[in-house]
């Protein structure tokens, strides 16, 4: 299984605007365009939680939180340990011409047959006085 590495999250334009200086020590630029890159992120609620790994000026390791409304989020790609984060040619999980056998599904055991449901004690033993 592939190690996740992060999160990059895109924001509209006009959260960006609206954010204005506040935001851009969160961005960074790439191939994308700008992105904040986060550890951990948590979409439950109305703003979306961003765990950052940032630096002191001292140079310092710091965990931050950064929260921004759902309604600015463009985007959200997960970053792989496998490959280089960026919007580009993918390797081919199988090599053309390959042909893939199918496995067929076996079919669904048939239901049992419905059995009428019969009173144990004939009728005549529950009349009274029989």
């Amino acid at each position: 299984m592939e190690e996740s590495r992060g999160y990059a999250v895109f924001l509209f334009p006009q959260a960006m605007e609206a954010l204005g200086e506040a935001i851009k020590p969160y961005l960074l630029d790439g191939p994308a365009g700008p992105h904040v890159l986060c550890r951990e992120i948590d979409t439950a609620g109305a703003l979306i939680e961003m765990t950052l790994e940032m630096q002191t000026s001292e140079g310092r390791p710091i965990s931050l939180e950064l929260m921004v409304p759902t309604s600015m989020v463009r985007m959200i790609v997960s970053a792989r340990s496998d490959e280089a984060f960026g919007f580009g040619p993918r390797r081919a999980l199988a090599p053309q011409g390959a042909t893939v056998a199918a496995t067929p599904t076996p079919a669904p055991a048939p239901a049992p047959e419905a059995t009428p449901a019969v009173d144990p004690v004939p009728a005549a033993a529950n009349k009274p006085g029989a």
